[in-house]
């Protein structure tokens, strides 16, 4: 079971986490039908998610053989052969296109815009899988696109509107996470002599400042979406102060990646750093103190 665990990625869901971000923000996560489209919304993504890591999974197999970590992935290893992978590939898909047609019935109205929304990754990631991924900057766009899509799937589903400030924030932020990533590869094929074609046209330095860049704009981005008028309507305007556990979390990653060289994976920072969870918890904690103790 471990081995089917890993070839569908599941630690990877945590990125799908994004579809609650509109419901998060808007206040109305006490809303339990609203909640419950969210958590649909959540599970649909994450097994289109998995199809996607899958058909990458089996695209890249002969390049992940070659890589000190990928090599361990289950079809890399050899522990999932190339038939199972593929049946299950086809039984996700098939759960996924029902589980949205059912979503069209259940809900009260028709959702083809999140319909559409899960189309446009998955076509967005079939072509990332086989040509965009090694592309250097729109490979990294596309990577941030997805987070975005993510947000707005959590939207249509809910009815809630997200403004211009969090779509964007949303897209600096995954921007800084892919950058980190390609970052840590740089490195590590430097170390092991080993570079992938979906390297070429970067180097160190380039990570670095457009790096910089990228968390720069964030901050601001984040600053602006405090700022913004639908957000002061809805929170306190001490919700502007959260900016000071933002910073730490994107100095902390900084420091991660600039010194320690551990971001080649996003996702392990989030679930081993403790310095970057517990600025999370506190970061949540003080929306939810706006949401329900504001005066």
């Amino acid at each position: 079971m471990k081995k089917y665990l890993k070839l569908l990625r599941v630690e990877q869901w945590v990125k799908n986490l994004f579809v609650f971000v509109p419901l998060f923000f808007s206040g109305n996560i006490r809303n339990i039908d609203l909640l419950s489209k969210s958590i649909f919304a959540f599970i649909i993504f994450s097994l289109a998610a998995s199809v996607v890591y899958i058909l990458n999974d089996y695209n890249d197999i002969e390049a992940d053989r070659q890589h000190p970590e990928k090599r361990r992935r289950p079809l890399a290893s050899g522990a999932v052969s190339k038939p199972q992978a593929l049946s299950i590939l086809s039984a996700l898909v098939i759960i996924d296109i029902a589980l949205i047609f059912f979503a069209q019935f259940y809900f009260d109205k028709m959702l083809w815009k999140f319909a559409a929304i899960i189309g446009t990754y998955f076509v967005m990631n079939l072509a990332y899988t086989f040509k965009l991924k090694h592309v250097p900057i729109i490979d990294i766009f596309i990577i941030a696109t997805g987070f975005v899509l993510r947000v707005q799937a959590g939207g249509y589903i809910t009815g809630i509107f997200i403004s211009q400030w969090a779509t964007l924030l949303t897209f600096v932020l995954a921007l800084v996470l892919a950058i980190g990533k390609r970052r840590g590869e740089l490195i590590n094929a430097q170390v092991s002599g080993k570079t992938r074609k979906a390297l070429d046209g970067y180097n160190v330095q380039f990570a670095d400042i457009a790096l910089s860049i990228s968390v720069t704009l964030a901050i601001i981005c984040y600053l602006m979406f405090t700022l913004s008028p639908e957000v002061q309507a809805k929170f306190h305007s001490r919700v502007f102060y959260t900016v000071i556990f933002v910073v730490f979390a994107f100095l902390r990653y900084l420091q991660q990646t600039l010194v320690y060289n551990r971001t080649e994976s996003p996702t392990k920072i989030v679930y081993r750093d403790r310095y970057i969870q517990i600025t999370l918890i506190f970061w949540v904690a003080a929306f939810l103190i706006q949401i329900y103790f504001k005066e």
